[in-house]
């Protein structure tokens, strides 16, 4: 009995830890998307895009800035986090290649280090997917139903429970 409750526990404890790292990089993908989509933020993005070599500087700024929004968002509520991540691991790949890696690791003079924070949180999602406490498993719970109906489902899902599955 100690043993299925120590499990349990350790379990419980793992799905907890999930939320903070979705958390925190929801929330910086969120507003650096939102810095390139707002106001001056595409023509600015867009000129820095031209100048280190990304044509059409303003479409792919506006393309990242949506990219960054959607997989932030995403990583909050727990919903579509592989997609999500890997919408960050290539964005956050282009921003070491174009703009950081030239100078080096430590961020206070404009290394990749905090790129690098982002890209492993976002590593994470792809691997762990969004645990229990997210909106997929919400989503998940109530397309399967419940009693038998439940166990029928997830012995033979259908089309939907099946991509709801898959966009884990």
């Amino acid at each position: 009995m100690a043993i299925a409750l120590e499990w349990n526990g350790a379990r419980l404890r793992k799905e907890v830890a999930l939320v903070p790292p979705r958390a925190a990089l929801g929330a910086s993908m969120v507003f650096h998307g939102l810095g390139k989509l707002k106001g001056e933020g595409p023509q600015q993005a867009g000129q820095m895009f031209s100048q280190i070599g990304l044509q059409p500087g303003k479409h792919l700024a506006v393309a990242t800035g949506i990219a960054e929004v959607f997989a932030g968002a995403a990583a909050l509520l727990g919903l579509w986090t592989r997609p999500a991540a890997l919408a960050v691991l290539v964005t956050q790949s282009v921003a070491i290649a174009k703009v950081h890696a030239k100078n080096g690791f430590d961020i206070t003079k404009g290394g990749f280090e905090y790129n690098v924070a982002l890209m492993c949180i976002a590593a994470m999602m792809l691997v762990a997917g969004p645990g229990k406490y997210s909106a997929h498993e919400g989503i998940e719970c109530l397309l399967e139903g419940r009693g038998a109906k439940r166990l029928y489902r997830k012995a033979r899902p259908n089309a939907l429970l099946r991509l709801v599955k898959l966009l884990k």
